[in-house]
Order: C-alpha cells, then structure tokens, then sequence
C-alpha cells in the first residue's frame, strides 16, 4: 500500500498537468466517433451489395480485363494496399487491386503481431514535447479499438508486463503508462496496474528475481497479422472490388489531359505472373500503396524522382511456448543498444524481437545470425538463470523490412517522416507511405480523401470505421463447441479454425475428410503438433492461394512457427493443391524446391541449419567423447566409423521400435554433413556437441540413440542378473487378514 502511495504521489506531480490537459477532450471525442459509427452502420445496411461466394482468381482476372475504367486501381496488397482498397470499394467507387506476389507476402506479414498505439512514441513525445508523436499515438489508440471491434476472431487482448528492476523507475513507468491509459480514453481496453515483486513471480515465473522490484502490467492488441491482411482484402473482394495477387505492374500508362496538355496516369500494363499473360488496366486514379517497394513505382511515374524510402529491418525469432505464459507479454523497455524487444506469446509458441538495423530493399530479406544472436541475449537479461535460453531453441525466424519514409512535400527531405504520408505527383499518381500496421485504415481513409479530391471523384466520406471484416459476422467465442459438437473435430483444432475464420470456419469443417477414427472423426492434421488440418488446404485456394508458400507462411501460419514442421507438411499440402488446380509431376517438384527454399532463406533454417557444419568445432571433455563413442559403437557394431539407416534401424527392432524407411533417411539426413548418405563419428561428437552448447536442441538422431543406449542396458542388466524368484510369501497378519 505504501508503494502504491508513492507512485501515485510521484506520478501526480510529474504529469498532472498532462492528465488535465488530455482528460478534458475525451468526452467530446468519443460522442462524436458513437455517432459517426452510427451512421456508418446505417449506410452500410442501405446501400451495400455483399457477395456471400467470392469470386474466382481467374474470374478476378477477367473483371479485371473487360472493366472498361475503374475509378481507383491500388498497386500492393499489404496491410496498407487492402485498406485503400476496402476504403475506395465501399465509398462505391468501382474498384481495382493488382499485388505482384502474395496478399501479405512482405512487411504485413512479418510484423511483432500486435495492435498498439506504441508504448515508446508516447515517452519520446512526452520527453520532448513532440506533438506529431502524440497525435500518432492517439491515432494508433483510436486504431487499436476499432481492429479489435471489427475482426473479434483474429483479435484479442494481450497484458503485457514490464519487468522494473530499480525502484526509481516504478514512479517513472507508472506515469507513463497511466497517461497511455488516459490518452487512449473511453477506448482504453482495460487499466494498467502494479504488481508486487511475488505477483510478479507467480504471473511470469520465468522471470529473473535477481533485484525485481516489482512490475507494471498495461494491455495492448495482438492479431494474426497475415490473416488479419487476407481478411481486409477478401472482404473488399465481397463488396465487389477486383482483386488479382500474382500480379505485376509492368509499367504505368499515361495520356495527354487535353485540359492542362500534361501527361496523366490512367492505369498500368500488367503482367500474370503465373501465366506470363499481359494486359492493361485503365482507371481514373492509381494509387501506389507498395510498402517498401515505393521509390520503384515513383520512378515508374518519372525517374527523376527521388528516393523517399529508408528501408530498415526487423528480426523476430520464434522459441516454444514454455519460455513465457499463455497469456502474458514481456516489454523490455531499454536493451544494451537502446532498442525495444517485446517478448510475447502467440499462437501457442513464444515470439521474440525485433531489431532495428538499415538494409537493402529486397523481396526476400533474410534474418541474419547476428541479429539472433542479439535478441536471445536480451532475452536472457530478463529470464530466471534457471531456464537456459538455447540457440537450437529458436525454430523459426523472419526479417521484416520497415518501409520509413521521407517527406517529399517537405523542404527538408532528409529527416524521416514518424507517421504516414500522402504524396500526389505532378502526373495524378498517388502515393502512400509509412505509417504503422495498426493505422492502415485512416492510412487508407487519407489516402482516399486525397485521390478524391485530386481526382474529382464521385464519392461519399469513408464508411470503414466499424466495418466487419471477413469472418467476424458469425463469430462467437464459443463457437468451437459448435464445430466439435457438429462436425466431430478435435477441441484444438475446433479452436483454430474458429480464431481463424470466424464464422467461415463451418466451410473449413465442411471440406474436412473422415479421419477413420473413433476420435476425431474428421479433420486429419497435416503435422501432429499444430492444429492445421488438410481442407485448409482445399479453402486456401479459395482464398487465392496459387502455391505452397501461400499456405505454409500466409493462409497457415506453420512456415512462421517451426520450419521442421512446416517443411514435413510440404509433400501432402503439395499433393492437396496439386489436385485442386491439375498440377502436373513437374509443377510439384518446382512448388517443393520453391517452398523449401523459402524456409531455407527467409523462415531462418538456413541460420538454424548453420548451427551444425562439418567445421563446427567440437568442445566435449575426454570422458564425453568415451561416453559417446560407447553410444555410437552400440550401432556400429562392425566398428566402420559411421553409421547408416541400417545399423539404426537394426539396433531400433532388437528394442521392438520401428520406424519407417523415409523418417529414418530424413533423421540421419540432419546430422550427414557432407551428405555421403552415412554418419561419420566425427558428425556425431560435432552433433553431441552443438547440443552441449545449445546450438542445436530436440535432435531426433540424438534423442534416439540416447534413448536405444538406455533399453539396450537395461536390457543387458537384466540379462546378467540370476533369473531366480527368491520372494517369499507374504504372510496372512502382514497382508491384511484373510476373510
């Protein structure tokens, strides 16, 4: 109580001005949202046609090429891209999106996955009585409670604690945290609170206790970022916009505006990146929502253009799920290089990150070892000494590419712009840049108030403010039951589909096949440890998926969470859409290696695989070796110095274990670093000893053979002792009484 006393004391003298200030406009403000959401909804229930059947790609394509003009043609088909899409279709401007790769293929997929207003921004705005910071926070706030309004089922709130360490700091961040709580306003999803050094501990036992004085725990947003994406541009697709991933602006088109003799953009040659077919789409306005990519559209318009973007990359790492709650985050607030890295649970696992470092632009960033290696350092700061943060632990990892802009509307156009722009060239091309996943709608809704009126388009205000998305109409949280109850799916997998789809998840059920078991009765997983059923497969296609990295990293998120996983998945998702779309042997065979070198580069197996080499040096003790090398002549029994699938499976049948022919290639597979198809005892001290260090964790090789040691001694043991029955009978007082 006498803490608690304190802090408010201190926070009161140090932002009570703040409090006032911001309080005093709260009131007025969500009145006037209540009744600008009101009309919303009444306009939608007027005036807008839904399509209950999304059309097909390849009907998309040809909405695409007999559409005589659109008004709005959008380039890019991220967070960002979508929305202005959404925004344009449902103000009833007739409606085209384009997007080179995948829905959700760069940045909106690849982000912390949570829906903030940013903690940081509000401290630098306080600190240095930055305005702009304030209102993109405030923004962010307004932002944050509208996703979580529209898409219930990707959504969820997520209590997020920040450890503290020193007791000056407790006043410190409790201020800050409150003032995040009053500018969020009548939109704050619940109130930040202090926790005692023992609450602390019991909520998050993995944190170090080592000097914890207590802690402060805020709440914030989390999504399925690449679904969430998938959902905006799927619902534009049911309002009637044309959308078409797989792609590609081959160059803008222009025309002489008779009116001013200047040359205007009115649409884009593009190409079918699947077919190599090409085509023109014409509209009154293009606008250029490509992320990262931005700066190569510009200079498509004019190539005088200067650059504005200033790419800088994110790494997040994936660890299992037992190195945090199920339902706690963690917010370093101040790493050893002043960065800030959210340690967080998500689906079911942990993610970890992210960095901030200048990179290339690219549509294939890569994590690097480094940047790993520095977020499992943070990570071990604030984790208990107990739990051993290992390198071969981490079982995915991404680089997402954060696409900060300059201003080119400003004189000064080397300082980077903190929140969005909207830029419209001396051509019409309208061009949108920056800003954050969380505001992508008024990002949109900018956007559109800016083509409009540059453009002189027929079209209302914008309408998506309260607007469900994809999924959410028919969602409940107890729909799962439903699905178990009606369909015979297993809880977990009920779960997933439920937070997945929404209310589409019964389409998902429907497409299930008999599993042939008592239980479950449909729904056959395609790995055993994620709940990812094969008719996802079957309605990724009908959400536009075209090959098996749509599914594994896009429409399933397995790619994302373990790239073992996801790579064992691959031949049946393979197969699956093979059938679906007539796939020929060959087209397969691309679909795999494309995929698998997909996990390889952008999904970290490359740096997960790198952990053991036929040059990792060995650090194992003398009597380490003796006690490996006496493991591995239990299987090499002719003393070769290596081993095949044969002496393994020989050694597995002697102790009644039987593992097929394949499973047991792909286990030896691993650990044969120079692929001679056999394991050297040299690859097996490298393997035991990237396991010592941590750099390699749950090796199935090194699992089994410890585990076939085991049976064959206890065995042998047994086999040595005299097979004689020396028990004596019990007699009747000492066993209880007869009757």
């Amino acid at each position: 109580m006498a803490i608690r006393k304190a802090v408010k004391g201190t926070a009161a003298v140090a932002s009570g001005g703040l409090v006032a200030f911001y309080g005093l406009t709260q009131l007025t403000e969500y009145r006037k949202r209540q009744a600008r959401l009101s009309r919303v909804e009444a306009v939608e229930q007027v005036n807008m046609a839904f399509q209950d059947e999304l059309p097909s790609r390849q009907a998309q394509l040809t909405a695409l090429r007999a559409t005589q003009e659109f008004d709005v043609l959008v380039v890019g088909g991220g967070a960002t891209g979508s929305g202005c899409a959404l925004d344009a279709v449902t103000r009833d401007l007739k409606t085209a999106l384009v997007e080179r790769d995948d829905f959700s293929s760069g940045t909106s997929s690849r982000s912390t996955k949570l829906i903030h207003g940013g903690v940081r921004y509000l401290q630098k705005a306080i600190v240095k009585l930055d305005y702009e910071q304030y209102m993109m926070v405030k923004e962010a706030l307004h932002e944050r409670s509208n996703l979580l309004n529209i898409a219930p089922h990707l959504t969820a709130l997520l209590p997020i604690m920040l450890p503290i360490y020193k007791w000056w700091q407790l006043p410190y961040y409790w201020a800050g945290i409150k003032i995040y709580d009053l500018v969020a306003g009548a939109q704050c999803l619940k109130s930040s609170y202090i926790l005692t050094k023992t609450k602390a501990l019991e909520l998050f036992p993995m944190l170090k206790r080592d000097k914890l004085v207590g802690a402060i725990v805020y709440y914030d947003g989390q999504h399925n970022d690449a679904r969430m994406n998938l959902a905006i541009a799927l619902t534009a697709a049911r309002y009637g916009a044309a959308i078409a991933n797989y792609t590609e602006v081959v160059h803008l088109l222009k025309r002489v505006d008779p009116q001013m003799g200047k040359e205007r953009v009115c649409g884009a040659r593009c190409r079918d990146v699947i077919t190599g077919q090409e085509f023109d789409v014409r509209a009154k306005c293009v606008i250029n929502a490509t992320g990262p990519f931005t700066d190569a559209l510009r200079k498509m318009d004019d190539q005088k253009n200067p650059n504005i973007c200033q790419p800088s990359a994110g790494v997040h790492i994936v660890i299992p799920g037992y190195y945090s709650p199920d339902n706690m985050g963690l917010l370093d607030p101040a790493t050893s290089d002043g960065r800030v890295i959210f340690f967080l649970p998500w689906e079911k696992m942990t993610i970890a990150g992210t960095t901030d470092t200048p990179t290339e632009i690219t549509p294939h960033p890569i994590p690097m070892e480094e940047d790993i290696n520095f977020i499992l350092t943070e990570v071990r700061n604030y984790l208990s000494p107990d739990v051993e943060v290992r390198r071969g632990d981490v079982l995915a990892a991404w680089s997402g590419i954060r696409p900060l802009v300059t201003n080119p509307n400003s004189k000064d156009t080397q300082s980077i712009c903190r929140n969005h722009i909207v830029h419209i060239s001396d051509s019409g091309l309208v061009t949108i840049a920056g800003g954050k996943w969380t505001t992508y709608r008024s990002m949109a809704e900018d956007t559109l108030d800016a083509a409009v009126k540059a453009h002189n388009l027929s079209a209302g205000p914008s309408k998506t403010v309260g607007l469900m998305l994809e999924g959410a109409k028919d969602w409940t949280p107890t729909m799962y039951i439903r699905l178990v109850q009606d369909y015979g799916l297993e809880v977990e997998v009920a779960q997933h589909l439920a937070s997945s789809y929404g209310g589409r998840a019964y389409e998902v059920a429907k497409m299930a096949h008999v599993t042939g078991k008592r239980w479950p009765i449909v729904g056959k997983r395609l790995v055993s440890e994620f709940p990812y059923i094969e008719s996802e497969v079957q309605y990724a296609i009908k959400e536009y998926a075209c090959t098996a990295i749509d599914v594994i990293a896009r429409r399933t998120r397995l790619g994302f969470l373990n790239v073992q996983a996801a790579e064992e998945a691959l031949p049946r998702i393979v197969d699956i859409m093979g059938k679906q779309l007539t796939w020929s042997e060959q087209r397969k065979r691309e679909e795999l290696s494309a995929a698998k070198q997909f996990l390889y580069y952008e999904m970290g197996y490359k740096a997960r695989s790198e952990q053991l080499t036929d040059t990792s040096e060995i650090t194992l003790t003398p009597a380490e070796v003796g006690r490996y090398m006496k493991r591995f002549h239990k299987f090499d029994k002719e003393n070769k110095g290596f081993i095949t699938t044969v002496d393994v499976q020989r050694v597995l049948e002697s102790i009644n274990v039987y593992i097929d022919a394949d499973t047991l290639h792909e286990i030896l597979n691993e650990v044969d670093l120079n692929k001679n198809g056999q394991v050297e005892f040299n690859e097996f001290l490298q393997l035991m000893s990237a396991v010592k260090k941590g750099q390699v964790s749950a090796n199935r090789l090194a699992i089994l053979m410890k585990t076939a040691e085991q049976s064959l001694d206890q065995t042998e043991s047994l086999e040595q002792r005299e097979p004689v029955d020396q028990r004596k009978p019990v007699s009747v007082d000492r066993s209880g009484g007869g009757v």
